[in-house]
């Protein structure tokens, strides 16, 4: 890894991480075409569990096992599973691209969170970029007379958990790491998801071809998780975050060369709107940040560069 400039190592990664889950969400559309969504998700939960286990001790984590199950982990994961399990219809029967795009609204509500729960202002230019993040998401959403489709609902309804997942994330205690919760989160969600398969759906015996699809799903599920952790432990929030966004630049390949998929004119600027107020609010707050830092370095003693916990998609 040495051969990477280090300036690039921390966006490379996340780039990378945004790519294996639009990989694994791939392999989970194209599963759903012959056994139900929430026997894709189970599976995918086991495929995905099998590779982790590994992991887990590769990375040294084997004593901070019993934090799988601290509560406040739990109940962040709770919120992951809940958004997971909408995520997987609406990926089922949706654009893979108009999907994603969906779910990337998930940082606007944690700021509209973060204000009516912790207090924290929002002020009018980001006000001002939320609401277009929002147009953004109905163009993409397209309702018509009918409504907005339920498709979309619970695409929208990921995004909503999910920023319920990231407001809870931020009560999970520093000490316990990125990896941790995200292997934890597997686990739960493969819970779920198994009871929502023995709830609604019969099961479908998958073929060889749904097995492989699973397994890639999984490999590419924990490959994600790892290189998000990594891209916010070798580079600055700051410098990382804003490629979060190439996820929908993902899904919009995967659109086109797998499914033959192109979002229309309408989705197309839904998606450029979504995306182009994130990267701007991301790089407001930096602004902000390394003003306060500067202030505060004058004043005082210099303020280090915070390291967020990694966010988990709606794929995640």
């Amino acid at each position: 890894m040495h051969f990477i400039p280090t300036a690039l190592r921390g966006p490379l990664f996340m780039v990378v991480a945004t790519g294996s889950y639009v990989v694994n969400d791939t392999m989970m559309k194209l599963a759903t075409t012959g056994l139900p969504p929430y026997e894709v998700l189970f599976l995918r939960g086991v495929a995905a569990t099998l590779w982790s286990i590994p992991l887990l001790f590769m990375l040294g984590y084997a004593r901070q096992v019993p934090q799988l199950v601290d509560k406040r982990v739990l109940v962040r994961n709770l919120f992951e599973t809940a958004g997971i399990v909408a995520y997987v219809v609406a990926l089922a029967n949706m654009p893979i691209a108009d999907a994603s795009a969906l779910a990337q609204i998930t940082p606007l509500l944690v700021i509209i969170g973060a204000s009516m729960f912790f207090g924290e202002r929002i002020g009018a230019t980001r006000l001002g970029l939320i609401a277009l993040g929002f147009i953004g998401a109905l163009m993409i959403a397209q309702p018509t007379l009918q409504g907005i489709s339920i498709f979309a609902l619970l695409a929208l309804a990921n995004a909503a958990f999910g920023a319920a997942r990231d407001l809870t994330g931020q009560r999970v205690a520093a000490e316990v790491p990125g990896m941790i919760v995200a292997i934890s989160a597997v686990l739960v969600v493969l819970l779920g998801a198994g009871i929502m398969h023995l709830l609604f759906e019969r099961w479908v015996t998958p073929e060889p071809y749904h097995l492989t699809l699973m397994a890639g799903a999984g490999l590419f599920l924990i490959s994600g998780h790892f290189f998000i952790f990594m891209a916010y432990r070798v580079g600055p929030t700051g410098v990382v975050a804003p490629f979060f966004y190439s996820f929908t630049v993902w899904a919009v390949i995967s659109g086109l060369l797998v499914f033959g998929e192109f979002p229309n004119p309408l989705a197309i600027g839904g998606i450029l709107l979504v995306v182009s107020s994130g990267l701007i609010i991301v790089t407001l707050d930096q602004r902000k940040r390394r003003q306060t830092g500067m202030k505060e370095t004058n004043g005082t003693a210099p303020l280090s560069e915070p390291v967020l916990p990694a966010p988990l998609p709606g794929e995640p």
